[in-house]
């Protein structure tokens, strides 16, 4: 749980306040696997009032066990990742069905940096993270681009008078300190599970 508190933006793609918008906190819930209900916006609403969490907020959902998370810093840039990588593959891969329940399974990444982000360097932001992601799923041996139901949230303060950084791709200032960080958070979270 990050209890960011007010004025911070986040763009995510969380089941609960996904896109871009000021959000106070964000919360990594873990659920059983094969999850069973079909409204996990509302449900992660319920964990968020449960936890005394007011305000607009990012809930994620993962199977995997959200207190074996890995977290990594590089020069003001913190990336928090649970790597359940029971369920994986590549995300353009053939159709196929799926047997039986699912394996715990979702690689949540909540990154926080110090500085402003426009909208499109944060959209650049969670393509970053993304990036860094596979790199070290790959690196970790791993024959995966991630699992079917990853997701990202990245956090920064919301804009002043002065101009948000207008970049936070993999080799701009922030964006090179965001890939550094979810890769070293992803790595050692793959290689536990290795």
């Amino acid at each position: 749980m990050w209890r960011l508190g007010p004025g911070w933006r986040v763009c995510s793609s969380a089941v609960l306040g996904g896109g871009i918008g000021p959000r106070d906190w964000i919360l990594n819930a873990q659920v059983p696997g094969g999850y069973p209900r079909l409204d996990p916006d509302r449900h992660l609403a319920e964990i968020a009032a449960a936890e005394q969490l007011t305000g607009p907020g990012a809930g994620l959902m993962t199977a995997a066990d959200v207190t074996a998370y890995t977290v990594a810093a590089d020069g003001g840039v913190t990336a928090t990742a649970t790597c359940g990588l029971g369920v994986r593959g590549w995300a353009a891969a053939p159709a196929e069905g799926m047997p039986g329940p699912p394996r715990p399974g979702t690689v949540n990444i909540v990154v926080t940096l110090p500085m402003p982000l426009s909208d499109a360097a944060l959209v650049n932001a969670v393509a970053t993270a993304t990036e860094a992601k596979v790199q070290a799923l790959v690196e970790a041996g791993l024959d995966c681009s991630g699992t079917p139901t990853d997701a990202v949230c990245v956090a920064a303060p919301s804009p002043g008078p002065a101009p948000a950084e207008p970049f936070a791709g993999p080799r701009s200032r922030w964006g090179a300190r965001l890939a550094r960080a979810v890769h070293a958070a992803v790595l050692e979270g793959a290689l536990r599970q290795s």
